[in-house]
């Protein structure tokens, strides 16, 4: 019997680009790999984006930008543990 897998979805709060291809993504200090569907991509990328404009300018960032950044981080640690374990903890 095989397994059904879950289709994942963007939340209606999500602006970002969609990608429809998944990759390999490494994370910058420890080197570990996790390979990201299209839609676990796309909510990486937000992740990743927001944060560096949090680092890089944080005077410009806004209540409502830092509530999406944390939307974010639980819909990925809901939809994949495993790559948020390797890629954003």
């Amino acid at each position: 019997m095989k397994k059904k897998t879950k289709e994942q979805t963007l939340p209606k709060w999500f602006k970002g680009l969609l990608y429809t291809n998944g990759e390999t993504v490494t994370n910058k200090f420890s080197g570990a790999e996790a390979y990201l569907t299209g839609t676990e991509l796309s909510m990486y990328d937000f992740i990743m984006g927001t944060q560096f404009i949090m680092e890089m300018a944080p005077h410009t960032v806004t209540p409502a930008q830092i509530n999406d950044f944390q939307k974010g981080l639980r819909w990925f640690q809901k939809n994949n543990i495993n790559a948020y374990m390797a890629l954003l903890d």
